[in-house]
């Protein structure tokens, strides 16, 4: 190797972890021309024990070494002198919710909620199941804690409220009004005094926790072993006073990690907040231990989170980046899918055409759907693995099936998935004596080439597919099929039955987040990435009805790729529980300000202000007497500034199709999200790229190889001619059947379609 000169603080590094595969793209400065910008794509399996103990250290490892031309030995600690920043998102804290391989806690309530999380909202997903197997709960013991608020009435008058109560300079309340529904002030100290809350509610407190015995109820968890906490009382999101008390108490003791639900997850409804700090309490110390074990593969400037040091930076679920002191289990638990995307939302959208784009991720253990129209979709409210989370994230549908999907025929029906054959031991042609996997069946019918795929396989890491061993199992399997139909079917039509429904389960989330919202499925784009999603992406859009797919050069790591494009996010959040009156309205424009502020100064410490942070005001807004709250950006209004109300009844009218129009509309809380961008533009879209290119057909003769390829409908193509991505040029047209491989994925073109290659997509079209 030799030696390369890199400017210190110049190399940027992005890895994102999959269940299957970890994707690393690094980016820096050509030392021979500083204007021009080279770029580095590592693709390594996410579990190796016997190779390395860590995948995003080791991809960083490899990529130190390209970038420097520095042999760098396995297990060294890495120096990070030449790294700007490092982008991570990962699926550890994902996989211990789906595993249940979190941290043993304790769950602390209010004396005589013992039950309320196990209860939760008593849903029945699957109302005509016999057999009702309930998730168990995370936490692992329930200790109550003998305290009490109540809040003091309410009234839906305007009239009444405004008059209601009038508090003291400290929150106490000063004067009481009968009519509105309490019954006078109480003591100034003793059970029964009022103070005003968070979000400008009464509240009563009737008994406030007995610090002794709080204490010696936490040392009897802590003599336990337990270290982490979840502290869930009732009202505290608007009087968390209880709570920080029992919290600062159970860290003097030496309890490592305390979720608080008053400081994690300011709303209403604590059914969801109490599950999202049990899962918070769950998650996070895995995911710090994992961090831990990340930062101890570096030298000590790494975790130094200055800005003159290497920024370390994490995808959050709701697409922002954030820093490690914001980082949490319960905010990680989309980091892997979430940077795709962003990468898909970045490099598909146009802002003047606006075709809606339909995001597919297929990897090795799953497939994610996503949908862009302009902003990003965000839920409030999700359940992962029967566990209800509020918390901000993506608006990401999950399906099992994936390159990892294993295949088997049940009960004489063909099945791919929800198992999945994971990156240990892998599908059977890993060498690791795994089972049939989606991937087996792509090798078997000519969509994967062993002589074109990454050669990391065996014990060696060296080897290539192991073509022979899925071979084996599919004949064994098609015996099987044979035996049990009277109709004879070749090996290759028992395959690609298996792709088939493979194809028709990832298309199952897409029609979720259009036609049953909706939107003509049709009418959208088809953005299709992650590992396998070359494979399949004509497929599925022939069967929506899609006539694009864009498929970016980095497709096969655009998570990895999306975390390079990604804004570092920050947002607070308040409640408010108040009507929204042109009285109020002042008031709550007030507390964005305030919110705002504070948002603008934490990214100003990040290192972001002026025109580079971008501020979204939003309030979580409700009819009266319905509990379905809507988070809202304003629209504007002529001469008037932000307009919440009326955006909130046109988004209520699009969700729900009517208005509650003699109801009052609630506010339940305030929020502000800054966005500070890290890159000033992309260049023009692709969709203007594509009008302009000069098009020219590639010869088929020209293909860098032929290779036996099974099509649907016309069987055996033993001459499809394979092109290598990076021998075609900008405008080159290749006709279907056809595949365009590079070294991390291959893309197949179906007869009947036609793909274009622009500077940095594949522009395939269905032939008209």
């Amino acid at each position: 190797m030799t030696a390369t000169r890199i400017p210190d603080r110049s190399i940027k590094i992005c890895a994102d972890r999959g269940g299957t595969f970890c994707d690393v793209h690094a980016a820096y400065p050509d030392p021979e021309n500083q204007s021009q910008t080279k770029e580095i794509v590592v693709k390594l399996l996410s579990q190796d024990p016997n190779n390395y103990s860590d995948a995003p250290t080791e991809g960083i490892r490899r990529v130190l070494e390209i970038a420097t031309g520095e042999k760098i030995p396995r297990g060294s600690i890495l120096q990070t002198d030449k790294i700007d920043y490092i982008r991570l998102s990962t699926t550890v804290a994902t996989n211990a919710l789906l595993e249940r391989k979190g941290q043993k806690h304790a769950l602390l309530i209010t004396k005589g909620f013992k039950d309320l999380l196990l209860i939760g909202n008593q849903s029945r997903p699957r109302i005509f199941d016999l057999n009702i197997r309930r998730p168990s709960p995370l936490y692992s013991k329930v200790v109550e804690i003998d305290e009490r608020v109540t809040l003091v009435g309410y009234t839906s008058d305007p009239k009444a409220e405004e008059h209601a109560l009038q508090f003291n300079e400290d929150g106490s309340v000063k004067r009481g009004y009968r009519g509105a529904g309490w019954d006078g002030v109480g003591d100034a100290e003793g059970p029964g005094q009022i103070v005003r809350g968070l979000s400008g509610e009464a509240v009563r407190i009737m008994k406030r926790p007995n610090l002794e015995e709080v204490k010696r109820d936490l040392q009897r968890l802590y003599d336990e072993g337990y270290r982490s906490l979840a502290i869930v009382l009732v009202h505290s999101y608007t009087y968390p006073d209880h709570e920080v008390q029992v919290g600062k108490l159970a860290r003097s003791l030496g309890f490592k990690h305390v979720s608080e639900s008053s400081q994690l997850l300011p709303m209403i409804k604590m059914v969801p907040r109490g599950v999202s700090s049990t899962a918070d309490a769950y998650l996070t110390p895995i995911l710090r231990q994992y961090l831990d074990g990340f930062f101890s593969g570096f030298d000590e400037k790494l975790k130094d989170g200055s800005l003159m040091s290497p920024r370390v930076e994490f995808m959050g679920s709701d697409g922002g980046l954030l820093d490690l002191k914001n980082f949490s289990g319960l905010k990680s638990i989309l980091s892997g899918p979430a940077g795709g995307v962003v990468g898909m939302a970045l490099t598909s959208w146009d802002e003047n055409e606006r075709h809606p784009v339909i995001g597919i991720d297929v990897g090795g253990t799953s497939t994610d759907v996503s949908r862009f129209d302009g902003r990003y979709e965000v839920v409030y409210e999700t359940t992962t693995a029967g566990v209800t989370i509020q918390s901000p994230q993506l608006d990401i549908n999950t399906v099992a099936a994936g390159g990892g999907s294993c295949l088997a025929f049940r009960n004489g029906l063909f099945t791919a998935g929800p198992e999945s054959a994971g990156a240990e031991p892998g599908p059977a042609c890993y060498r690791k004596g795994g089972p049939l996997a989606v991937t087996d069946a792509n090798l078997m019918l000519g969509r994967l080439i062993p002589d074109y795929f990454p050669k990391i396989f065996g014990k060696s890491e060296k080897e290539p597919l192991d073509i022979e061993a899925s071979k084996k199992l599919f004949e064994d399997v098609a015996r099987e099929i044979n035996e049990a139909h009277e109709k004879k079917m070749s090996l290759d039509e028992i395959i690609y039955g298996f792709v088939k429904v493979a194809n028709e389960t990832m298309c199952r989330p897409i029609r979720a987040l259009t036609e049953a919202r909706g939107y003509a499925t049709a009418k959208h784009i088809l953005c299709s990435f992650g590992g396998a999603g070359g494979q399949h992406a004509c497929d599925i859009a022939q069967l929506l009805g899609i006539k694009t797919i864009l498929i970016h050069r980095y497709s096969s790591i655009l998570s990895a790729y999306g975390l390079a494009l990604a804004d570092r996010a920050y947002e607070e959040q308040e409640p408010a529980s108040t009507i929204y009156t042109p009285q109020n309205r002042a008031h709550l424009i007030s507390r964005l300000d305030k919110l705002e502020s504070q948002v603008r100064a934490e990214l100003k410490r990040q290192g972001f202000e002026g025109d580079r942070v971008k501020v979204e005001r939003m309030l979580n807004m409700r009819f009266e007497g319905t509990d379905t709250a809507l988070m809202i950006l304003p629209e504007e209004a002529d001469g008037e500034g932000e307009d919440f109300e009326a955006a909130f009844k046109r988004v209520y009218k699009s969700e729900f199709g009517f208005l509650l129009e003699t109801k009052s509309v609630i506010v339940d809380d305030v929020k502000v999200r800054g966005i500070g961008k890290t890159f000033d533009t992309l260049g023009e879209s692709v969709h203007v790229e594509v009008k302009k290119i000069e098009k020219r057909p590639v010869d088929r003769f020209k293909a860098d190889g032929t290779y036996s390829t099974y099509f649907d409908g016309i069987g055996r193509v033993e001459d499809t001619p394979v092109f290598r991505l990076e021998s075609l040029q900008t405008g080159d047209v290749v006709e279907g059947p056809a595949m365009i491989i590079d070294d991390t994925q291959t893309i197949v073109v179906i007869p009947g379609w036609t793909a274009v290659l622009t500077s940095k997509h594949l522009y395939i079209t269905e032939d008209s």
